[in-house]
C-alpha cells in the first residue's frame, strides 16, 4: 500500500510533500519552491522544507517515513515523531508527552488517514517526556513491544514512579552551594516531579536497544547508534540503504540538544560524552544522508552540523575562561555569561545544568579549579 500524506501550512493553502531525486521539495500547485533559505548559524546545512506541517498531519518526507509534528507545552513547542514502513504496519519512532491533546491527535490519526494500517512496534530514543511520555499507552493500546537502550530505560522507570520522581531534583542547597539565588533554586528543586505528569505507566518488560545491532524494517536495516550527553544512552537510527538517519535529539537542525548534569551524577563529564558521541556519528555516518531531527526541521549537511555544535561548545568554555580570567566565579554568576538573553525559570534550570557541564569538561581537563568558601563553589583558571 502506498502513502502519500499531504498537509496545510494554513487553511487555504495544501502543499504536498515529494521526494525529487536525492533533495525533498515542496511543491505547491504547479510550482516548485526551493530550498529554504538556511538560517545564519548554519553555514553548511540545507534546510528542505519552509515551514513544518500541522499538528498531528503525517508527513511523507522520504519513502517510507511518515513525520508526524506533535505540540509540546514548553518555550520548545514541538516534537517531531516518525512512522518508519515496517513489514506488517509501522514502527513508530518517540510519541509525545502524556496530555489529552497528544492521545487526541493519535487517536484521530488511526481513525483517519492511519485507518486500517497496524502499528506493530514503538520505538523510545531516551527517557526524556516530550519522547517517552506516550510510550506506556500507545504500547498498551495496540498491544505492541516497547523498544529501548536499557539505561533509559530503567530511568524512565524509575522516575515514573512516586517514589523515585525526586531523583531528578537538584537538592536546594546543592544549587545554592554553587550560587543559584534562593528563588530559583526552589524553582528547579520541584521541576523533576512534572515527568510523573507527562509519563503514562511504562510496560514492565521491554525489548533492549544496543549500539552496533540491526533493526529490519521492511525492506529497511537500520543501524541502531546510541550516544551520552544529552541522555545516558540515546538511541539513534542509520539507514545507509535508504540514506535516511534519525538523529534524534542528539543532531539538531537550528539548536544545540541540552548538554547538561542531573543531581544523580553531579560530578559527571556530559559535554566529554556528548563531543565524543558526535565524533562517533561523524565516522559512522554519511554526510549526504537526510537528517531527521526530533526538534526542528529535516534538514542535508550532518558533518557540517557537526561541525558547528563542537565549535559552539568550544566557544562556551572558551567564554567561561574568559570570564574567570579576574576573579573566581560560581556556576550561577555564569549564567549570563553563556546565556545572555532573558531566560524564564525551567529554561534558566536547563541553563544552570549545562553550565555546569562545561565548567566539569574544564575541571576534568585541568583547565579550572574549584574552590570552596563558606559553603560556596567558585571557579577560577588554572595556571
Amino acid at each position: 500500500m502506498s502513502l502519500r500524506f499531504r498537509f496545510r501550512i494554513n487553511r487555504a493553502t495544501r502543499f504536498y510533500l515529494q521526494q525529487d531525486r536525492q533533495l525533498l521539495t515542496l511543491s505547491f500547485s504547479n510550482k516548485i519552491l526551493s530550498l529554504a533559505s538556511r538560517a545564519a548559524d548554519l553555514s553548511d546545512t540545507e534546510v528542505l522544507v519552509e515551514s513544518p506541517p500541522e499538528w498531528g498531519a503525517p508527513v511523507e518526507v522520504a519513502d517510507g517515513i511518515l513525520w508526524v509534528r506533535l505540540p509540546l507545552p514548553f518555550a520548545l513547542d514541538h516534537v517531531n515523531v516518525y512512522l518508519i514502513r515496517g513489514q506488517d504496519g509501522w514502527a513508530l519512532l518517540d510519541t509525545g508527552v502524556d496530555d489529552a491533546r497528544i492521545r487526541s491527535i493519535w487517536e484521530e490519526l488511526f481513525s483517519g488517514p492511519l485507518a486500517g494500517e497496524r502499528l506493530e512496534r514503538v520505538i523510545v530514543s531516551h527517557y526524556h517526556p516530550d519522547h517517552v511520555g506516550l510510550a506506556g499507552w500507545l504500547a498498551a493500546k495496540f498491544n505492541i513491544p516497547l523498544h529501548m537502550s536499557a539505561t533509559d530505560y530503567l530511568l524512565a522507570r524509575g522516575l515514573s514512579h512516586p517514589a523515585g520522581s525526586g531523583l531528578m531534583r537538584f537538592r536546594k542547597g546543592f544549587l545554592e552551594s554553587h550560587g543559584v539565588e534562593p528563588e530559583l533554586a526552589s524553582v528547579v528543586t520541584e521541576r523533576g516531579q512534572r515527568f510523573l505528569d507527562m509519563c503514562s505507566p511504562l510496560p514492565g518488560t521491554f525489548r533492549r536497544l544496543l549500539a552496533g545491532m540491526s533493526l529490519h524494517l521492511g525492506g529497511t536495516a537500520y543501524e541502531v547508534l546510541t550516544g551520552g550527553g544529552h541522555a545516558p544512552e540515546q538511541v539513534m537510527l542509520y539507514g545507509a540503504k535508504s540514506g535516511a538517519f534519525f538523529s534524534t535529539d542528539q543532531v539538531l537542525q537550528r539548536i544545540s540538544p541540552n548538554v547538561g548534569i542531573t543531581p544523580l551524577a553531579p560530578d559527571d563529564d556530559t559535554l566529554d560524552e556528548y563531543l565524543r558521541s558526535l565524533g562517533e556519528i561523524r565516522e559512522r555516518v554519511a554526510s549526504d544522508v537526510l537528517v531527521l531531527p526530533c526538534h526542528g526541521l529535516p534538514f542535508k549537511g550532518l558533518h557540517q552540523r557537526i561541525d558547528e555544535l563542537s565549535a559552539h561548545h568550544h566557544r562556551r568554555c572558551d567564554r567561561i575562561l574568559e570570564a574567570v580570567a579576574d576573579r573566581p566565579m560560581t556556576v550561577g554568576e555564569l549564567l549570563p555569561v553563556l546565556f545572555p538573553r532573558p531566560l524564564d525559570p525551567q529554561q534558566r534550570s536547563f541553563a544552570f545544568a549545562e553550565a555546569l557541564a562545561h565548567v566539569n569538561y574544564l575541571v576534568a581537563r585541568e583547565r579550572l579549579q574549584r574552590l570552596e568558601s563558606e559553603g560556596i563553589y567558585r571557579y577560577s583558571a588554572n595556571g
